[in-house]
């Protein structure tokens, strides 16, 4: 799965750890996340959109190689 974090966050000002600290997660969590290495869980993905006022599908891009 694709992602637009880090998009999101630079154009919203935040830092990792600044992310990190509103998620309740480390910022290593949220590095992970940006480089593809982490998928969310759904609560968190849902935290992530409401954080930055949009829905799940404008920050996480399902590919079609998630389906297989």
């Amino acid at each position: 799965m694709k992602n637009k974090l880090a998009e999101f966050r630079k154009l919203h000002g935040y830092s990792q750890e600044t992310l990190a600290k509103q998620l309740k997660v480390s910022r290593q969590t949220i590095i992970s996340i940006e480089k593809g290495k982490y998928n969310p869980s759904l609560p968190l993905g849902l935290m992530i959109a409401e954080v930055f006022n949009v829905s799940v599908e404008a920050i996480f891009i399902l590919e079609e190689s998630d389906y297989e």
